[in-house]
């Protein structure tokens, strides 16, 4: 507990007022009190014995007496006052002769230690510029001082000639200012093995599906010992390692190169960390295997990688393609006969190749090829089957992979939801199916129907399921209402009323169609809803036959799913396994209530375009580019934009307006009270309450 005599001010009155008597009392001063035990007091001396006893005073120290360099201002804040005692330095021993030490040699000799170069080097005294007034020691190696000295030079008068980005500029000097300048790549001139490990990396770029042109490699050994030359060839390389590994985690394209219907969440990866990284791999491997981390981790992209190094790697022809022609059917005792039947017996190793018969056993095989690639087995060869069968040529197909690896760069590394065991949902647009997963494993799987090309293509996204609806109202967006709906009603008025739509013109003249829920809902019974700039979502549909077709791009952009209920149980046993929900519990929901189900942690959702992808047992299936994506990239990489394919280009937004419109005679106008923000109306989740029931006057028939 702190008391008046441990106060430090209390303390200073003390003592004032002992000084004071011993002045009148004539005594001898306080300072000159001898260090050996004192002796009888006398009576003047006796309040001095009682302040002795009162306010112990410290040993004294056996130290030498001050000197200037002991005195400097304080221009620190004081530290407030303590209950604890002061800490005091411990006394050197007696045979260590104090040095006075100035403020910047201590800074020197405790910088961080990731600071330091990666190589100990003997401190070497640099002088500061004239007129600094303090000296600093340098931590380079005198062999690479006249590097380190243009290393200096180059960052700080041409340093956006080899770093354009400016968070790459910015970091790359404030990396090489912390090293003091020293080289990264070289010691005494000569390529340090981490110089070799990255630029084997970088030779091998075509192997992640990278163009090795984009990242110049330097000659060492050809700087000639050239502290110049040496310093050209640091930043020559270090540009080249960033622009890998920026390529390699982001991709070599901005998505938005290729489409407006395209958006994932920027991930670059921060120069500051590249350089740190590179900093602490010490041998070629190490720092190989740095580089190479920031490729797409995911297992699909690595079955990419490796399908692609054994198409380079095949020197032998193709097998021979089947020619198109007329369709090939088994018809018992009537067998159909065609050249192509010998090419086909080759390609699926039945029977005798030299019979042209498309006899039983060769339909067999055709159907068990069409039911392995989902292509509907009828046993009949026809053009799909053909086209399947053959593939993309031997060129074509290594262009495929390269740009479906290009496409995983765009997706997050991280794709699930780590509290639900890594959870998340991908569909694949091409091959028309969604999975449910939770790593590598597959939950769940079904068939869905996609967008139809053009304008109604579904979008490529990433975004979070935060809410399942069942039994849903149909806010009809605004391109169908203007584009389809109104045009309609000027054929019909009546068309609505028989579609169970409702129809609102609202005060500013807009017009609102919905649907409500029930068995005619054009969104079915369940929507899955994962808010997005594109205002797509995936739901139920009552067109349940369409599920029947190999090519499912039927919609205006939402994502039509065959087994809702059970998509709903599955996603909800993740996300509430607590509450014991099922197909049949989902089911036992509908009817003409719209009810929300919310998910407490959202489950990602990616929307991807995979023309070329393992399947179950490694083998990479091929599907075709429904929406020209793929050629759209092959002609992108094969042109000579360089980094201009990494620049973002502003495309076009669709135009959510509604305009004022004049409604044919007839029509009836039934008010539909909700949210007048449309994105809010699309997707649900509002709580708006019912205005008064005279507020507006309703128009029937």
């Amino acid at each position: 507990m702190r008391g008046p005599l441990r106060d430090r001010f209390g303390r200073d009155r003390l003592l004032m007022a002992v000084a004071a008597t011993f002045i009148a009392a004539g005594a001898a001063p306080a300072f000159a009190q001898s260090d050996s035990a004192a002796g009888p007091a006398s009576s003047n001396a006796t309040p001095v014995i009682d302040i002795d006893a009162a306010i112990p005073l410290p040993e004294p120290a056996n130290v030498p007496p001050p000197t200037a360099a002991d005195f400097k201002l304080d221009t620190a804040p004081r530290a407030a006052a303590s209950d604890e005692p002061a800490t005091t330095a411990s006394t050197p021993p007696a045979e260590t002769t104090p040095t006075a030490t100035t403020p910047a040699a201590t800074e020197t000799a405790t910088a961080p230690a990731d600071n330091a170069p990666d190589k100990a080097a003997p401190a070497e005294a640099s002088k500061e510029p004239a007129g600094s007034g303090t000296t600093t020691a340098s931590t380079v190696a005198p062999a690479d001082q006249p590097v380190a000295d243009q290393l200096r030079d180059l960052l700080t008068t041409k340093g956006a000639r080899y770093f354009d980005r400016k968070n790459e500029r910015t970091a790359v000097e404030a990396f090489y200012q912390a090293r003091g300048y020293a080289p990264l790549w070289t010691e005494a001139g000569v390529a340090t093995a981490r110089a070799k490990g990255v630029t084997a990396r970088l030779k091998d770029a075509a192997a992640e599906g990278l163009d090795p042109g984009d990242y110049a490699v330097p000659d060492f050994a050809a700087a000639g010992g050239s502290p110049g030359a040496l310093a050209e060839a640091e930043l020559r390389l270090t540009a080249s390692v960033l622009d890998y590994a920026r390529h390699a985690q982001s991709g070599r394209m901005h998505f938005s190169q290729v489409s407006g219907d395209i958006l994932y969440p920027p991930h670059p990866p921060e120069p500051e960390k590249v350089l740190a990284g590179m900093t602490g791999a010490t041998d070629a491997d190490a720092a190989s295997a740095a580089l190479a981390a920031y490729n797409p981790p995911h297992k699909a992209y690595q079955a990419l990688k490796a399908k692609l190094a054994e198409l380079r790697g095949t020197t032998e022809s193709q097998p021979p393609r089947i020619e198109s022609g007329p369709l090939l059917r088994y018809v018992p005792g009537n067998e159909m006969d065609d050249p192509r039947v010998s090419t086909l017996r080759k390609r699926l190793s039945v029977g005798n190749v030299d019979d042209t018969r498309y006899d039983a056993e060769v339909a067999d095989a055709v159907r068990a090829f069409q039911r392995e690639n989902r292509l509907g087995a009828d046993g009949v060869l026809g053009a799909r089957t053909i086209e399947a069968m053959n593939g993309p040529r031997r060129g074509n197909r290594i262009d495929t992979l390269i740009v479906n690896m290009e496409r995983w760069r765009w997706l997050p590394r991280d794709l699930g939801a780590k509290p639900l065991g890594d959870a998340y949902v991908i569909l694949n647009i091409p091959d028309f199916t969604l999975q449910l997963k939770q790593g590598d494993a597959t939950v769940w799987k079904t068939r869905v129907v996609v967008g139809k090309p053009g304008k109604h293509a579904t979008p490529l996204l990433t975004e979070t399921m935060k809410y399942i609806t069942v039994n849903p109202t149909w806010n009809v967006p605004p391109s169908i209402v203007y584009n389809e709906y109104l045009p309609a009603l000027q054929q019909d008025p009546t068309v609505l009323d028989r579609m169970g739509m409702k129809l609102q013109q609202r005060p500013d003249g807009s017009v609102h169609i919905s649907q409500p829920p029930g068995e005619r809902n054009a969104l079915g019974r369940i929507r899955f809803n994962f808010p997005n700039k594109f205002l797509v979502y995936q739901h139920d549909t009552p067109d349940k036959h369409l599920f029947s077709k190999d090519v499912r791009a039927y919609s205006h952009g939402c994502m039509r799913v065959q087994n809702p209920d059970e998509y709903a149980a599955h996603l909800l046993q993740i996300a509430l396994p607590q509450q014991n929900y099922t197909a049949a519990k989902i089911r036992s929901m509908y009817g003409s209530a719209e009810t929300n189900i919310n998910l407490p942690t959202p489950i990602p959702v990616h929307l991807t375009y995979q023309t070329a992808f393992p399947d179950a047992a490694g083998h990479i299936e091929y599907r075709s580019d429904i929406y020209n994506i793929d050629s759209r990239m092959i002609a992108l990489l094969r042109g000579a934009d360089g980094k201009n394919l990494e620049a973002v280009v502003a495309h076009a937004q669709p135009n959510y307006s509604r305009p004022r419109v004049s409604l044919p005679g007839g029509v009836a106008e039934r008010p539909v009270f909700g949210p007048s923000n449309f994105f809010e109306a699309l997707f649900g989740g509002f709580q708006r309450p019912m205005p008064p029931p005279d507020s507006r006057r309703i128009y029937t028939r």
